[in-house]
């Protein structure tokens, strides 16, 4: 990996980590919110949040794409892609 893809890839962790900590404090200030309101706990546990769901969602597919099709996993499909040989099609 050269310095411009490892530092681009720093980039896109950090940025991930800020989004995941926004999300679990905006989570837990949605949750403690519902919790004064209702007064009950397993009332505010099992309410879902559109907002909450959509943003996980997007954190979901953001992590798989950093931590499963990275770079590393880019190069060896291209690499395992120009080491097939095409044979031509004899008519």
């Amino acid at each position: 990996m050269n310095y411009n893809s490892a530092q681009k890839r720093v980039k896109e962790l950090k940025s991930f980590y800020k989004n995941c900590m926004w999300f679990g404090i905006v989570a837990l200030f949605i949750f403690f919110r519902r919790l004064m309101k209702s007064g009950d706990l397993s009332q505010s546990i099992f309410n879902g949040s559109i907002i909450l769901t959509v943003w996980g969602i997007i954190l979901a597919v953001k992590a798989v794409k950093l931590f499963v099709f990275d770079a590393e996993w880019e190069n060896e499909i291209i690499e395992e892609e120009l080491k097939k040989t095409k044979k031509p099609i004899n008519f």
